[in-house]
């Protein structure tokens, strides 16, 4: 479809003319929300875990035309939560072209754009607007300025153009007027200075600011959005309360509630394709990764504060698949499974995303996420063989037994060491594994169970990966007592009156 170039085509075309004067861009926002609840289907797709909790409050932010907070840790897909909001505008925006702050041809703000209609009539050029080209981001910084956000003074364009420095013409616009019919998002609100605060909530209640004495009437169309932390978003935090009030809806973000949701969102952000390889990614691979996300948020040792991003997962997944391949290569194998031991090999993606507490900077990173990710082994394996026999396995480790499972021996000569040991290889058959015949597939599920009864310490494993019979609690050993003694206690016997 060609679309209008000029005021005049524009106003014989299918575009609306008292709708384009009249509705503002909250009003777009809703009407084509509202659209799509009547079509059905999931509102932003890619976003999960969030249908029941906050997608609704989203819905209703936008329905009553609010401008909106995410208050969540890192992590949690705020930001990707605004840039989705875009889907919920018109495909196609006209304004009128070479205006800066992208003036809608039937209401133009500025006065270049007046004059311009005015000069031109119909032969006004028309230009149009995507919908990733209305959506503005800004991450808050302490050293953002009013100029950044609402503008400044131009002495340059004053001085080019023969305008005195109070005339209009001289204004060069910030971020929000160039948000002007669109969506304007500032990532960590609470990191802007007070004095910028102030200015953001003056333009957004009064719709005017003062450029260096210069008093700017700006009545803007966009809708406004904000991320923050909730520790900072509070009176004592560093949010000024006029702002505050003037936010319409107060929406809380959280971390994936069940596994199963986690999993999901990794599976669709992480970058597990590999050229040139097949890769089997085992579902209990899947789990650990995702469980050690699940125990570090709950371990007291990690900062509750700064949370534990939904990254974390993401990240240990790439390693853990890059690990594995290092080792298909190394063996001439096409054949990609990763192990309980690419995960280990993963932690400087763990410890970069972990937050310490006092007492985990005592026992350092790499403690802590070695402790983690035994955990995570521990939870998932009780989940395949909390009830099973595996007595005879550790049987074989405590008469004398020992494996070792590392890169350097070659997959076919860890089975046949695997083969030795009573029983292992039958229980892999619980973890259903895809192509569990195959060599790299027994190695992984092996290693796993082998993994899960060391996490319980049921037998012993070295730095070296050499799997050993576990420590047995030592004995109480026996107290000798002195000759002197034994006669005192003889003598007390002695004297011990019977009961009646």
């Amino acid at each position: 479809m060609s679309l209008p170039r000029t005021l005049g085509e524009l106003r014989k075309s299918s575009f609306d003319e008292k709708r384009l004067r009249d509705r503002r861009v909250k009003d777009e926002l809703r009407e084509n929300l509202v659209a799509r609840l009547r079509q059905g289907g999931p509102i932003f797709p890619g976003i999960v875990g969030y249908d029941d909790t906050v997608v609704p409050q989203i819905v209703n932010a936008v329905l009553s035309r609010h401008n909106f907070i995410l208050l969540g840790l890192r992590g949690q897909a705020k930001s990707r939560i605004l840039r989705a909001l875009t889907s919920l505008l018109d495909e196609h925006t006209p304004y009128i072209a070479g205006c800066e702050i992208r003036d809608n041809p039937y209401a133009p703000l500025c006065r270049r754009c007046r004059e311009l209609i005015a000069a031109e009539g119909d032969a006004t050029p028309i230009a149009y607007l995507s919908r990733d080209e209305r959506y503005v981001e800004k991450l808050a910084t302490p050293d953002v300025t009013i100029a950044d956000l609402i503008g400044d003074i131009d002495p340059i364009k004053a001085a080019r153009g023969g305008h005195d420095l109070g005339s209009e013409f001289t204004v060069h616009y910030g971020l929000l007027p160039r948000a002007n019919r669109g969506l304007f998002a500032i990532n960590e609100l609470p990191d802007l200075a007070g004095k910028i605060q102030v200015g953001l909530f003056n333009i957004m209640q009064e719709g005017d600011v003062q450029i260096k004495g210069y008093p700017l009437r700006l009545p803007l169309d966009v809708a406004l959005v904000f991320t923050a932390n909730p520790e900072d978003y509070t009176a004592r935090g560093k949010i000024i309360t006029p702002l505050k009030d003037r936010i319409g809806s107060e929406i809380r973000t959280h971390y994936p509630s069940t596994l199963e949701e986690g999993i999901a969102i990794t599976a669709q952000e992480a970058w597990i394709g590999r050229n040139g390889h097949k890769l089997l990614v085992p579902q209990f691979i899947r789990e650990v990764i995702e469980q050690v996300a699940f125990v570090a948020r709950e371990d007291k040792r990690i900062d509750k504060r700064s949370g534990v991003s939904q990254r974390l997962p993401i990240s240990v997944t790439e390693n853990v698949v890059s690990n594995a391949e290092r080792r298909a290569i190394a063996e001439d194998s096409g054949f990609v499974v990763p192990r309980i031991a690419d995960i280990y090999a993963a932690m400087p993606s763990i410890t970069g995303k972990l937050e310490l507490e006092y007492e985990g900077e005592l026992k350092g990173a790499d403690f802590v996420a070695r402790e983690i990710i035994r955990g995570a082994i521990a939870r998932v394996f009780d989940k395949y063989f909390g009830n099973g026999d595996l007595k005879q396995i550790v049987q074989w480790f405590d008469l004398g037994g020992e494996i070792q499972i590392n890169d350097s021996t070659r997959t076919r000569d860890i089975v046949k060491s695997l083969g030795n040991i009573q029983g292992l290889i039958e229980k892999t058959g619980k973890l259903r594994v895809e192509e569990i015949s195959r060599p790299e597939v027994q190695v992984s599920a092996a290693e796993f169970i082998l993994e899960g009864l060391y996490a319980h310490k049921h037998i012993g494993r070295s730095e070296e990966r050499v799997f050993t019979a576990g420590e047995k609690p030592p004995q109480r050993a026996e107290r000798e007592y002195s000759r002197d003694e034994e006669e005192r206690f003889e003598q007390r016997r002695r004297n011990r009156r019977p009961l009646n």
